[in-house]
């Protein structure tokens, strides 16, 4: 079982990031769970996203905390939140940010300006960019699941081609 914990802030598409991966997993013939973990926050306040993806169903629904993969799409969540907490040995860590970030040895470390495509693409709400949609093609460039399925999640979700222009942006812009 492959297991992703993902840390975002409230508002930026976290939660919705995490229904979308489980749902281009199954369509890729895998098995897969979403589940979000947040108490009543607003937006902006840190919130914790849990993503599991298996050849076999997955019967857990809860929080995972010895991940394999580590998504960071907010890098300010950092400062108040030990988000490398449990990452497995050899696990990799994607974080939304076009500046080097200093990790600890041991990981595999990618990085994309997730932020910058949705920006680009005019994927704000109130003021702040939501960066649900470029990160499915960023983990579909990691391959996490194939393109074509992490584009029809999107296209499950939201009808507005800017979301699929941005995972499309995100897939072509991350370097592997």
């Amino acid at each position: 079982m492959y297991e992703i914990r993902i840390h975002s802030r409230g508002g930026q598409g976290g939660v919705t990031a995490a229904r979308m991966m489980a749902s281009a997993a199954v369509k890729d013939g895998k098995f897969a769970t979403a589940c979000p973990f947040y108490g009543a926050e607003r937006r902006g306040a840190p919130i914790v996203s849990f993503v599991r993806i298996d050849d076999k169903p997955v019967r857990i629904y809860s929080q995972i905390n010895k991940p394999d993969m580590i998504i960071i799409l907010d890098p300010t969540v950092m400062d108040t939140v030990d988000v490398l907490d449990g990452l497995k040995e050899g696990g990799k860590i994607f974080i939304n940010t076009n500046e080097e970030t200093p990790f600890p040895p041991g990981f595999k470390v990618f990085r994309g300006d997730l932020t910058g495509i949705a920006l680009r693409e005019n994927l704000v709400v109130s003021g702040s960019a939501i960066v649900n949609t470029p990160v499915i093609g960023a983990l579909a460039k990691l391959g996490l699941f194939t393109r074509e399925s992490g584009v029809e999640a999107i296209t499950d979700t939201f009808t507005d081609p800017r979301n699929t222009n941005a995972a499309k942006a995100a897939y072509d812009e991350v370097i592997v």
